[in-house]
């Protein structure tokens, strides 16, 4: 279990919208990620599309893509969300990469 979701559990936080449960659930569908079909030796695709400078417009396209895409291919899929989420916490990685100082 990561250190911030352990940290929230000691807090005692009384969360009213579900958001430690999904956290969990995000972190295992992130995990699950670099053990499929996108992931090929120990890469995924995501990372060279990042590394040739096109990391922003990338997640930013694919997080559109998938809400859009909520509730109309395959009904109000769920993974649809997911995707949501993890192309947003890379959209924060690239914005920390482009923003160091």
């Amino acid at each position: 279990m990561t250190q911030v979701i352990k940290k929230a559990r000691k807090t005692g936080i009384d969360y009213k919208f579900n958001e430690y449960q999904n956290l969990i659930e995000l972190k295992e569908y992130v995990d699950g990620t670099y053990d499929s079909h996108y992931s090929k030796d120990k890469f995924q695709a995501t990372e060279f599309i990042l590394s040739s400078g096109h990391g922003e417009g990338f997640c930013l396209g694919n997080i559109l893509k998938y809400t859009q895409r909520y509730g109309k291919k395959e009904g109000k899929n769920r993974n649809d969300l997911l995707k949501v989420l993890h192309y947003a916490l890379i959209a924060l990685y690239v914005h920390d990469e482009e923003n160091k100082e």
